[in-house]
């Protein structure tokens, strides 16, 4: 039987992790890649020329994203042989969304991307909660060993955090400049999301596994 290509169930045994670093840098780069094709725009096409196909600064950063999202993709693929699962709907968001943002050269598309990609994971959280699927293990189970009810509560606060920064992303892009909004998507979602996470450190204690089967 051929191997799954989506990420296997954290409990599978047959699950093969990726070191926590590694799949960090493989989710932040593509950000960084958006971020400074945004930010250096005209540098770029002034020393690549064929650059400017794609358009002005957030065209370009768009197109330079989607490519640095398939390469994180393939390369998630060629080390542990499958994809991950949140990774990969955002993914095809993003191909989704960058490619009407190319092609109608309106950078509305790739602003409302975070929305719908934040406001997807939220829901798709809290509906896994009310079936009985505590789906957050598939995204943070080789950082963390959690009993039953310590998973129920952290997707459970995840999901409401995810759609918060839906709201977030809703409200800057329709209020500030573009160049705000891309420096927001980079270097404020980040510091949140880690003061965030950082917050549930005393839930995540409270129901480790490994500690419970160390006592």
């Amino acid at each position: 039987m051929n191997a799954p290509m989506l990420e296997r169930d954290p409990s599978d045994p047959k699950r093969r992790e990726m070191n926590p670093l590694l799949k960090l840098a493989l989710e932040l780069g593509p950000l960084i890649v958006f971020f400074v094709a945004n930010t250096r725009g005209e540098w770029l096409v002034g020393k690549f020329p064929a650059l400017s196909w794609f358009g002005g600064p957030i065209f370009l950063a768009t197109g330079l994203f989607m490519i640095a999202t398939a390469i994180a993709l393939i390369a998630s693929w060629v080390l542990v042989r499958t994809l991950p699962i949140m990774p990969l709907v955002s993914g095809a968001v993003v191909f989704v969304f960058g490619a009407l943002t190319l092609y109608l050269q309106d950078d509305v598309f790739i602003k409302m991307k975070p929305t719908i990609v934040n406001t997807l994971f939220g829901v798709v959280l809290l509906g896994g909660l009310y079936f009985g699927k505590s789906l957050l293990g598939y995204v943070f189970d080789s950082a963390f060993k959690l009993d039953a009810e310590g998973w129920r509560k952290l997707t459970f606060r995840w999901g409401l955090f995810f759609l918060f920064l839906a709201l977030a992303n809703e409200i800057v892009w329709r209020n500030f400049s573009t160049d705000t909004w891309v420096a927001f998507k980079v270097w404020g979602i980040m510091p949140i999301t880690l003061v965030f996470t950082m917050s549930q450190m005393r839930l995540i204690m409270r129901h480790s596994a490994e500690e419970k089967g160390e006592k």
